[in-house]
């Protein structure tokens, strides 16, 4: 069977670990995981940066859509990322939950979903609109 490696949280790439997140489920259909964040993710004003979000909500939209598409030879890639900040954290754990809302054949979309784990708000939530492709030398 040709697809993706099965995805282990602790080889996602430096850059996604850099915004604090492990992935703790990845199917065609879920993606969970947290995110801890502090001074390191901040903007000069002290709270954590909007890109922090980005990265976060595109890197679990990816890797649910990659696992859908796996069994067929393809991956995901993100084509747009609308990520809305709803409302400012300093620190603390982001628990973040990743669905899709459409799987088609050529193109998907995601859901994901940023909550402060400490009183359940939701920071962040973002739509990612990703394109399936070949996995490269299939």
């Amino acid at each position: 069977m040709s697809g993706l490696p099965a995805i282990d949280p602790t080889t996602a790439g430096a850059f996604t670990t850099a915004t604090g997140f492990r992935i703790t489920e990845v199917t065609g259909t879920r993606v969970t995981g947290e995110a801890d964040l502090g001074p390191g993710h901040h903007t000069p004003w002290g709270i954590v940066h909007g890109g922090v979000y980005c990265a976060v909500v595109e890197a679990a939209a990816s890797m649910g859509a990659s696992a859908a598409v796996a069994d067929r030879g393809q991956f995901a890639v993100g084509v747009s990322n609308a990520t809305d900040f709803l409302r400012p954290m300093t620190t603390g754990r982001l628990d973040v939950l990743a669905e899709p809302v459409q799987q088609g054949r050529t193109l998907q979309l995601w859901l994901v979903t940023l909550t402060h784990a400490e009183d359940g708000k939701i920071v962040a939530r973002g739509q990612v609109r990703l394109q399936n492709v070949p996995l490269p030398g299939t």
